[in-house]
């Protein structure tokens, strides 16, 4: 069998519940690099917040970051890096913009340099893994530079309205993103950004065309991805928008839906 992409979602994919990769999930990808297949990840999380996984599963591939914002490999430092960011004037008017709206807080992330608008004694998980350099204050006075992503923390409603908003006014400058449960979080990045842009250019340097890629994941920032794989499979606790789209839909991320599906289109039962 010609060698084939396996790209993992993280949270709600990989990961179960208790944000472990399983053993039976972890020995079937093991098998399938063995057998020749390569094996990545693409999530929104910054790769401060991934890196453990990866270290986990002994990949060295590139990974994709941000949803796309940050495509690199930590194995090959040579192999070349794309960095795409959100220009400051358009962050500083989104914040500007923000204050006709409800929400909690605005977080700002320069790779691994964190900038909260709000002091928060319980800011959100995903911001202390890797020991980041934690900022607080007004982002349009702390930030200098053009940041990677934009979070903002806000409810169910009022999220709606803003990315409504943000769909209506700056839809050229940005794309934005829901993070699934518990994260009630818009995720901003670069327009024309996702995770099929970034593995797009993984695939290209492994020789490995899209029909060969097969893809896992369970929320909107997966759609894109999702499409683009030869072989889309969405989680069975995914969203019904990424089921509706996806070539397949597997058991649960607490199930070993990743395992259940390389093993019957990888043939990995049979040993060659």
């Amino acid at each position: 069998m010609k060698p084939h992409l396996i790209v993992l979602d993280l949270d709600g994919t990989l990961l179960t519940d208790e944000k472990v990769i399983s053993e039976e999930t972890a020995k079937t990808l093991k098998q399938a690099e063995e057998q020749g297949h390569q094996v990545m990840i693409a999530t929104g999380r910054p790769y401060r917040a991934s890196e453990m996984y990866y270290r986990q599963l002994g990949l060295k591939t590139p990974i994709v970051n941000f949803n796309g914002a940050f495509v690199h490999n930590p194995t090959d430092r040579s192999w070349k890096t794309v960095h795409e960011t959100i220009p400051l004037p358009v962050v500083n008017d989104v914040v500007d913009a923000l204050y006709d709206f409800r929400f909690h807080n605005i977080i700002a992330e320069v790779m691994d340099d964190v900038y909260l608008q709000y002091h928060d004694e319980k800011p959100l998980d995903i911001l202390t893994f890797g020991d980041p350099v934690i900022k607080q204050g007004d982002i349009r006075e702390a930030l200098k530079v053009d940041p990677t992503s934009l979070l903002i923390q806000a409810d169910p409603q009022n999220a709606d309205l803003i990315r409504r908003h943000l769909a209506e006014v700056y839809a050229e400058a940005i794309d934005h993103r829901r993070w699934g449960a518990p994260w009630a979080v818009i995720e901003i990045v670069r327009h024309g950004l996702n995770k099929a842009v970034g593995i797009s250019h993984v695939s290209k340097w492994l020789g490995i065309p899209r029909e060969r890629i097969i893809a896992f994941g369970d929320e909107d920032n997966d759609l894109e991805m999702i499409d683009y794989a030869g072989v889309g499979v969405a989680m069975g606790n995914g969203i019904d928008r990424l089921k509706s789209i996806a070539n397949e839909v597997t058991l649960t991320n607490n199930e070993d839906g990743i395992a259940e599906v390389l093993k019957e289109r990888l043939l990995l039962t049979k040993q060659i």
